[in-house]
């Protein structure tokens, strides 16, 4: 075995013991007493690991905290980006309660994301411990409204990310351990239909029915579809009409859209934007568009890859990679541009699920598997 991955592998236990510090707090998007609470608590443990912390304070949920080691090194910096928010509700932990059981670490939000979490810490804490931290910047973003889309990290992430040369996001790995190397984006549409009530017994030609409407846009929506080429355009919820004698003067539809390119997104916001009502009199006014572009694996992508597998096999590892139907703030960072690469935190399965869990074994080698990026990458030459 490699003498880094030996090195790690000797401090599982420290690190699982983290996980469990860690996720015994827990952190609701919702509730931000909880996020301030644990945001504290991760940013006094960078200090301790020589980081220089700064807060910047939200209103509506956890003050957002990034931690910088070698603040003044040149080059552009390595930006860390994990969240620290989670789905689960406070009091999860009474009927969801931790367990170890076969290798694995069971808890809510202990593989997304604490145990990113962890192995951020722990591969600083590695570098520092080997004399090893490189001489440029590190920045490790702790975000605490990534479960609810972001709203209010966003524009400080693009805005850290911009000034960045990689970004690595501390999402879980797959239970393969493979990084994330292309995420879908995600658009979101609500149709709202008016048409014209009517006594459905006595005077039906007389109103405009906005169900029959919404279902001719149901249509529509659903043509626009290109499975085969990653792109789903899914109507997920309808609704509509006032009384079961009366011809509907309203109703809405929503729609969930995925896309693997960007140019697949531009298509459908266009057509959607265009759409316009089948009935005579009917009225189509829609809302909603595009939320976060995709990673998409293009030629960066694809450069990003090769240089992280060969940094990989220096320690003997062999770096496998995969996908998901499901955005992170990684397609904030890819979106513009900037070489990203996902899922570098400890492998696992059951996000969102009371299986969560976190692979124990897989947490050593991940927190090698980034110290080693952190201290090799190569940036290119414009950056």
């Amino acid at each position: 075995m490699n003498e880094l991955l030996d090195f790690f592998a000797a401090r599982t236990e420290d690190m699982v013991a983290l996980l469990e510090q860690l996720v015994r707090l827990e952190s609701p998007t919702s509730s931000k007493p909880h996020l301030d609470r644990l945001s504290a608590q991760v940013g006094a443990l960078c200090e301790a690991l020589g980081a220089d912390v700064v807060v910047h304070p939200r209103a509506e949920t956890g003050d957002l905290r990034v931690a910088i080691w070698n603040r003044d090194a040149p080059g552009r910096p390595i930006m860390l980006l994990a969240h620290l928010d989670t789905v689960w509700p406070p009091g999860t932990l009474d009927t969801m309660p931790i367990r170890r059981e076969g290798g694995r670490f069971y808890g809510p939000g202990a593989a997304d994301m604490k145990g990113g979490v962890v192995v951020a810490l722990e591969a600083i804490r590695g570098l520092r411990d080997r004399g090893e931290m490189p001489p440029r910047p590190i920045w490790l973003f702790l975000n605490t409204d990534e479960e609810t889309g972001s709203g209010h990290s966003r524009a400080l992430i693009e805005e850290l990310a911009q000034q960045a040369g990689l970004v690595l996001v501390m999402e879980p790995a797959t239970e393969e351990e493979a990084l994330k190397v292309w995420r879908k984006g995600i658009a979101r549409y609500t149709l709202s239909i008016t048409g014209r009530a009517a006594h459905a017994g006595n005077a039906p030609e007389a109103g405009i029915n906005a169900i029959i409407e919404a279902a001719h846009q149901a249509l529509a929506l659903h043509a626009l579809n290109d499975l085969p080429n990653g792109t789903s355009v899914s109507v997920t919820r309808i609704a509509g009409g006032i009384a079961g004698n009366v011809i509907p003067p309203e109703a809405s539809l929503f729609a969930d859209v995925r896309f693997l390119k960007a140019s697949e997104a531009q298509r459908v916001d266009a057509v959607v934007r265009a759409l316009g009502p089948t009935l005579p009199g009917a009225q189509v006014a829609v809302s909603g568009g595009i939320d976060r572009g995709p990673m998409e694996h293009n030629e960066q992508m694809a450069r990003t890859v090769a240089q992280a597998r060969a940094i990989a096999a220096s320690i003997g590892l062999e770096l496998h990679t995969g996908g998901s139907g499901g955005a992170s703030d990684g397609n904030f960072t890819a979106a513009l541009g900037v070489p990203t690469l996902d899922g570098l935190g400890g492998a696992g399965t059951g996000l969102h699920a009371a299986h969560e869990q976190v692979i124990i074994g897989s947490l050593p080698r991940r927190a090698a598997l980034l110290a080693r990026l952190l201290c090799d990458w190569e940036m290119p030459a414009d950056a």
